[in-house]
């Protein structure tokens, strides 16, 4: 007895799985992630494929909630700038990192980014990652890809050693970028883009918040965004 096969199963069968430490060009990897729809987290990093297993609330998926919070609120006070928890990003043919979080300006309103076929394509205004075992290619290789391709700002939350920093670039290399005496990031990338370390590694989510509609209510922030609009008017001329 002959058994029919669907094209769709046939191709499935040739694509072999994604796994972790494959060898890949970005085009390999989105073929074999499409191939895979119950794959959660999957990046490539200068060649080489980096997956996640799965995460604990407390170490993980807690502080990507309160950070990814505070990022949308910004997002939402401020039109032009977009945010996004776990999307892949194009940089180049060996890497397409998947950051826990991003931040960047619209394309539309002067942005850095393009959008391709629901991809952000190159390097977002700020990246950010909740680093607990995923910290040694956090700080190491991930880091130096943002670096070299123009990620503005670089957060990582060190779950595991209690400590939130800001990386952000200068004359092409990543600086700490230092919270004030109260603990607070002031963003450079996004002005008023108030991130209070204090409150958010001691769990007072009230706080952040707090501090957060703080930098929303300076001129800077109404500044930045009479500046998107002027960028956005630009652009549609």
């Amino acid at each position: 007895m002959s058994v029919s096969t669907s094209s769709n199963d046939l191709r499935k069968t040739q694509i072999p799985a994604l796994e972790p430490g494959d060898c890949l060009n970005r085009e390999e990897f989105e073929r074999r992630c499409d191939a895979m729809p119950d794959l959660k987290k999957a990046e490539l990093i200068e060649g080489i494929v980096y997956t996640q297993a799965a995460v604990r609330s407390e170490y993980h998926g807690e502080p990507h909630a309160e950070l990814l919070t505070l990022l949308g609120l910004y997002k939402i006070a401020t039109p032009g700038v977009r945010c996004s928890d776990n999307a892949s990003m194009r940089l180049d043919d060996f890497n397409e990192p998947q950051p826990d979080c991003m931040l960047f300006v619209d394309p539309q309103h002067g942005g850095q980014v393009r959008l391709n076929d629901g991809y952000v394509e190159g390097a977002p205004e700020l990246a950010a990652e909740i680093s607990t075992s995923s910290v040694s290619y956090d700080s190491g290789p991930k880091f130096r890809v943002y670096e070299r391709h123009g990620v503005n700002e670089y957060l990582i939350w060190r779950v595991q050693d209690n400590v939130i920093e800001m990386h952000t670039l200068k004359e092409g290399r990543y600086r700490l970028l230092p919270p004030d005496g109260d603990g607070v990031i002031h963003s450079n990338a996004f002005p008023s883009l108030w991130i209070d370390t204090k409150a958010l590694l001691s769990g007072n989510s009230s706080q952040a918040l707090k501090t957060l509609h703080h930098g929303l209510a300076t001129a800077e922030h109404e500044t930045f965004q009479q500046q998107l609009q002027m960028q956005h008017r630009n652009n549609q001329n």
